[in-house]
């Protein structure tokens, strides 16, 4: 039991000693070890940013407007008179040329009247000129021989009715189309105004749509377009009419551009989309992931200047396409940021890297090797 007393004891002095040791070599003056400096370059280190040169080139700005196919012309046909249908020489759905008979009435007590008619004004004729013989020798007033002339005229323009609404039967095409949509069956009596059949005139096409009120001035009469179509198919050709009055719902114009449609190929009523070139600007494509976005909203694109600094340019997008967008008022040439533009602010200094060649980009912002087709190869 004393045994382990003394050695407890034995190991407090020992401890208190080492304690007072440390305390005393703090104090004796000499100097404490410091950390090395920091290295001040490897804190400053610059990030890296991979950058592809773009060089402007000549775009034909399009207004792009969807829109429809119409028939150039689209007819109802009507009976001018009243009858029971005899005969329909075409089926619905059939080629008819301008002529072409469409439907047959019975003509009834109709030829009947015109030879009536006919009988009267030969008769007429007769009279005055009777009445012009007698009015030579004195035994007619001119006022007699003016009454059998208008007799005569009368009997005439009576053969002309006659003739008219025997011919009203036969109701004929006016013009080059198919048979849409045959109304009338044969045995139907049909009255004055009543429909027969709709007749389409589809060669040429036409394409309609509704232009804003921005590009009015830009599009003319005569220039030339396309129309793809819903199927993917595309449409050449003209402008051929621009309202001059707009929808007061959209403030927007119509506009008709005419195409050939041999075949016909192109139906009436088919969704498309009108293109329609409106002038040529000098503007970049670039693929839509480098555009960047200031806090107040302006797009713009991030591209490091002859200083190695991240400079926003702001930027307009005036066109896309499935390839990227088409952007206006940047310089005519510039070093772009396509990786790494969210990551780097403006002012910056950055180490700018080829995309192509992952090689540094000398100071002046130059890219090596063929420095239009890599930025159109990237933009793209």
């Amino acid at each position: 039991m004393r045994t382990s007393y003394v050695f407890a004891a034995l190991l407090a002095l020992l401890a208190a000693g080492w304690i007072v040791s440390g305390q005393l070599a703090e104090g004796d003056g000499l100097p404490s070890p410091t950390k090395p400096p920091a290295d001040l370059a490897a804190i400053e280190t610059m990030p890296a940013v991979r950058v592809t040169r773009l060089e402007a080139v000549r775009h034909v700005l399009e207004e792009v407007v969807r829109g429809r196919t119409e028939a150039l012309r689209k007819v109802a046909l009507k009976v001018e008179t009243k009858g029971r249908v005899i005969e329909l020489p075409v089926e619905q759905g059939a080629w008819v040329s301008k002529g072409d008979v469409i439907a047959r009435l019975s003509p009834d007590g109709r030829p009947a009247r015109l030879r009536e008619a006919k009988a009267l004004r030969e008769q007429r004729r007769i009279e005055h000129e009777a009445s012009q013989k007698l009015s030579k020798k004195g035994f007619r007033s001119d006022t007699q021989v003016a009454g059998s002339l208008a007799s005569l005229e009368a009997a005439e323009a009576g053969v002309s009715l006659a003739e008219e609404d025997l011919g009203n039967t036969v109701l004929l095409a006016p013009f080059d189309g198919l048979i849409d949509d045959r109304i009338a069956e044969i045995g139907d009596f049909l009255e004055m105004g009543d429909r027969v059949a709709v007749i389409v005139n589809l060669d040429p096409i036409l394409v309609v749509a509704q232009v804003s009120e921005r590009s009015l001035a830009a599009v003319r009469v005569g220039q030339e377009g396309f129309a793809r179509l819903v199927d993917g198919s595309t449409i050449e050709g003209t402008l051929r009419f621009i309202s001059s009055v707009a929808d007061p719902a959209t403030r927007t114009f119509r506009v008709e551009m005419e195409a050939p449609n041999p075949g016909p190929t192109v139906a009436d009523g088919m969704t498309a989309e009108l293109h329609l070139p409106l002038r040529e600007a000098l503007v970049h494509r670039v693929s839509p992931a480098i555009l960047s976005l200031r806090d107040t909203g302006e797009i713009g694109v991030k591209a490091v200047d002859d200083d190695g600094r991240v400079r926003f340019l702001p930027a307009r997008i005036v066109d896309s396409d499935n390839d990227g967008v088409w952007l206006a008022g940047l310089p005519e040439k510039l070093l772009a940021i396509t990786v790494g533009q969210d990551f780097v602010t403006e002012g910056q200094r950055v180490r700018a890297i080829d995309t192509r060649t992952l090689e540094p980009v000398p100071p002046d912002g130059t890219v090596d090797g063929d420095a239009q087709g890599g930025a159109q190869g990237d933009a793209s």
